[in-house]
C-alpha cells in the first residue's frame, strides 16, 4: 500500500507498506528522494520513530548526492567530452548520410546527416550505447547465471531515473539502466550480480548481503565507485 508522503522532522518521505519482513530505507540520486518500505504489519507511528532514529544518515546520503559532480548539458558538438565504459573520449561529429557510432583510441565519432539535431545526435549515441552494453551484460550473465544456477527469462536496457538496475521477479526480468554504459565494467558487474541475486533473495537481507558476499566479495567497492560517479 501506498501511503503517500510524510514529514519527519524537514525531510518529505515515500511511505510504502508491503509484504516484507523489515523496513527498508533508501535515498536516491540524482535529488536526494527519500523513501521507506515498510511491512505490513507496522503501524506508521512506529515507521515515524524508526525514521526519526534515521535522520542524521539521511541528510548525510543527501549530501553526499547534492555534492556528487554532476554531467553538464550536453550539445553533441566536436571535441566535447563523453564516457564510455568509464572512460573519457572526445566527441567527433562528422557529417555522412547514414548516423552511426565508430570508437577509437581517444574519440567518439558520431557520423550524422547533415542538419542533425543535437537529439538526434544523442539518439544515434545512446543506440551504439545499448548495443555496447547489451554484449558486458551478457559477458557477466553467462558468468553468474551459472554460478548461481538461477533462471533469467529476459533482460531489457532503458533509461531509468533512480535506479540503475530493477528485477521483476515474478516475470523473471530484469532491467539495466542504459546509464551504465558510462561507467566502468566492474561497476556493471557489479550491477548484474545484485540484481541476479534478487532471483534468489528478493529483499535487502542478511541473507542478501550474504549472497553478494559469495558471488562477488568485492561489491562494496563497485558501489561506493558507482555511486561516486558523476551522474
Amino acid at each position: 500500500m501506498d501511503l503517500g508522503r510524510i514529514m519527519v522532522g524537514s525531510i518529505e518521505i515515500e511511505v510504502r507498506f508491503k509484504p516484507i519482513k523489515n523496513l527498508h530505507l533508501s535515498v536516491h540520486p540524482p535529488d536526494g528522494r527519500v523513501t521507506v518500505s515498510s511491512p505490513e504489519f507496522y503501524d506508521l507511528e512506529k515507521v515515524k520513530i524508526y525514521l526519526a532514529t534515521k535522520l542524521a544518515w539521511i541528510k548525510r546520503e543527501q549530501k553526499k548526492i547534492l555534492e556528487q559532480e554532476r554531467e553538464g548539458e550536453k550539445l553533441f558538438i566536436t571535441r566535447e567530452s563523453h564516457q564510455f565504459l568509464g572512460k573519457r573520449y572526445l566527441l567527433r561529429v562528422t557529417e555522412a548520410g547514414r548516423p552511426k557510432v565508430v570508437l577509437h583510441h581517444s574519440e567518439l565519432e558520431i557520423y550524422a546527416v547533415p542538419g542533425s539535431s543535437a537529439g538526434q545526435k544523442q539518439k544515434t549515441l545512446y543506440n551504439w550505447y545499448k548495443r555496447e552494453l547489451e554484449k558486458v551484460i551478457l559477458k557477466y550473465l553467462s558468468k553468474y547465471l551459472k554460478q548461481m544456477d538461477v533462471q533469467l527469462d529476459t533482460f531489457g536496457i532503458r533509461k531509468m531515473k533512480t535506479k540503475w538496475g530493477s528485477c521483476v521477479t515474478d516475470d523473471r526480468k530484469i532491467w539495466f539502466n542504459i546509464e551504465l554504459a558510462k561507467k566502468p565494467e566492474a561497476c556493471i558487474e557489479y550491477i548484474v550480480v545484485h540484481e541476479l541475486v534478487h532471483l534468489i533473495e528478493r529483499h535487502h537481507n542478511k541473507n542478501f548481503i550474504i549472497l553478494m558476499d559469495r558471488y562477488l566479495p568485492n561489491w562494496r567497492i563497485q558501489k561506493r565507485i558507482l555511486n561516486a560517479l558523476p551522474v
